[in-house]
C-alpha cells in the first residue's frame, strides 16, 4: 500500500491520501481523543504522543500535529498507523457512529431562502476548494447578515484560514448574497 502525503497551507498539517475511499460519506473531525472513540482510525492516530487533531475525509485523512513536534519525527509513524489500519482490515467509523459534526445550525426560519443560497454557494464552490488543502469549513448559521462558518482538518487554526474567510468567502457571498454583511468562524 502506498500512501501520499502532502503539505497543506496549515503547517501544522498534513494531507495523507490513502489511495482508498477513507469514508464513504460525509467527513469526521477529531479535536482530541475522547471525541475520536467513534472512529478506530482516529483512535489509533491519537495514540501517537504529538497528534492534536485528526479530520476524515472522503479520500484522505489530514493530520494535525502538536506544536511541540516535528514533522520529521512525526510522519513516519503517523504513515505507519494508517497503512497498518487500512491493511488489517478494520472500519474507519464504528457502525452506530455519525461521520457528520452534529452541532445544530443557526438561523432564523424566515431566513431559509437566503440560508439555502449561502449552503449552495458554499457545497459547490468553497468545500471542494478547501478539501484539496485537506480542510473543510460548514456551516454553521446565519444571524443579522452575519455568516458563521466552522473551520475543520488543515482549516481549523491555519494561518492563511482568516484571509480564506474575508477575502474569499465573504467576497464571494456578499458578491451572490446582497443579505450577508460578514463571515466568522465559530
Amino acid at each position: 500500500m502506498f500512501i501520499q502525503t502532502e503539505t497543506t497551507p496549515n503547517p501544522a498539517t498534513l494531507k495523507f491520501l490513502p489511495g482508498r475511499d477513507v469514508l464513504a460519506v460525509g467527513t469526521a473531525n477529531f479535536r482530541d481523543a475522547e471525541a475520536a472513540k467513534v472512529s478506530p482510525l482516529a483512535t489509533r492516530l491519537f495514540a501517537i504522543q504529538g497528534v492534536d487533531g485528526v479530520y476524515l475525509g472522503l479520500d484522505f485523512v489530514t493530520v494535525t500535529k502538536a506544536d511541540w513536534i516535528e514533522w520529521s519525527a512525526l510522519k513516519a509513524p503517523v504513515l505507519g498507523a494508517i497503512m497498518e489500519h487500512f491493511i488489517i482490515g478494520l472500519p474507519v467509523m464504528d457502525d452506530a457512529a455519525a461521520a457528520a459534526d452534529a452541532d445544530d445550525e443557526v438561523y432564523d426560519p424566515a431566513d431559509q431562502e437566503v440560508v439555502g443560497q449561502i449552503k449552495e454557494l458554499i457545497e459547490t464552490r468553497v468545500r471542494p476548494a478547501v478539501a484539496q488543502d485537506g480542510g473543510d469549513i460548514v456551516f454553521r448559521g446565519f444571524q443579522r447578515g452575519v455568516v458563521l462558518l466552522h473551520m475543520q482538518g488543515s482549516c481549523a487554526g491555519c494561518p492563511s484560514s482568516t484571509a480564506t474567510l474575508k477575502h474569499g468567502i465573504e467576497n464571494m457571498l456578499r458578491h451572490y448574497v446582497p443579505e450577508v454583511t460578514e463571515v466568522r468562524a465559530v
